[in-house]
């Protein structure tokens, strides 16, 4: 997926579900300067919410615990 991301930013938020991002961000990567900013954008964006859900299920099995 972050291969995707960087390739392609707009498919990656796509793919994720996020349509008006994606949107926008195809409407970034139209340029060969917006391109980069779209490429970290979305690379950023994809760790961050694996961080979330590596987050959210640290704190489910914590509750699980005690």
């Amino acid at each position: 997926m972050t291969l995707i991301a960087i390739l392609f930013p707009s498919l990656s938020f796509i793919l994720r579900g996020h349509i008006l991002t994606g949107v926008l961000c195809f409407l970034l990567q139209l340029t060969l300067i917006g391109w980069v900013p779209a490429a970290i954008w979305a690379v950023i964006s994809l760790q961050n919410a694996r961080a979330d859900k590596r987050n959210e299920r640290m704190i489910r099995t914590m509750r699980e615990r005690y």
